[in-house]
């Protein structure tokens, strides 16, 4: 079955407007947090392929139910595979690679390549995604660079991430092209090495209510 990327993203995040993403080291973490994540008002969360068990902590973290848990920071075909085994309900990419691209249609899941230059999103546009990651956004411009993107391709919706923080979240969401924002300072690796997840779940309700119109 194919599922139409871009409508099944929206279905997917279900209003939600601001996506954790996660680097998670060890998948003992990945309960606790899924649990945190949930108290602080999250509906949705992006596990990044980052780390040796990835895969074992995004399937601790879908098994939760109280999350939407995608993966991130997927580079090959075989990783969206993996991922959609364990139970990834969306992917997400860095760049754009149009097999990643291919194996998500074929499985059937939403997924959202990276771009950083109108000519990949004139590639994204293409293969009839108009939903992309703006990657690394605050690095490559931020607002003024979104918008510059936005101006001429105004059917595109963008997920800005990289470098976004608390106080600039809800300038992105303001824009009608933003869709969602990711953003992983409420889940540093600092915060996860000392077990704070009392502060996890702080900053988690606090993005969600900055998040919330």
């Amino acid at each position: 079955m194919t599922a139409d990327p871009v409508v099944g993203l929206a279905s997917v995040l279900a209003g939600a407007r601001f996506l954790p993403v996660l680097t998670v080291p060890s998948p003992a973490s990945a309960g606790p947090l899924a649990d945190v994540l949930a108290a602080g008002g999250a509906t949705c969360a992006e596990v990044t392929f980052r780390t040796r068990d990835a895969e074992r902590v995004l399937k601790e973290m879908a098994a939760h139910g109280g999350l939407t848990v995608g993966a991130g920071t997927v580079l090959t075909p075989e990783q969206a595979d993996r991922a959609v085994t364990a139970g990834a309900r969306f992917v997400v990419s860095p760049g754009l690679d149009e097999e990643v691209l291919a194996k998500c249609r074929e499985l059937g899941v939403p997924v959202v390549p990276g771009v950083a230059t109108a000519t990949e999103l004139m590639r994204a546009l293409r293969t009839g995604l108009d939903t992309v990651k703006l990657f690394p956004a605050e690095a490559i411009g931020g607002l003024r660079t979104l918008r510059a993107l936005a101006a001429p391709f105004p059917q595109s919706r963008f997920v800005p991430t990289g470098g976004i923080d608390a106080s600039r979240m809800p300038a992105y969401l303001a824009d009608p092209a933003v869709l969602a924002v990711g953003g992983s300072w409420p889940v540093t690796p600092d915060l996860l090495e000392r077990g704070d997840y009392d502060e996890i779940r702080r900053l988690t309700a606090d993005a969600v209510v900055r998040s919330t119109p």
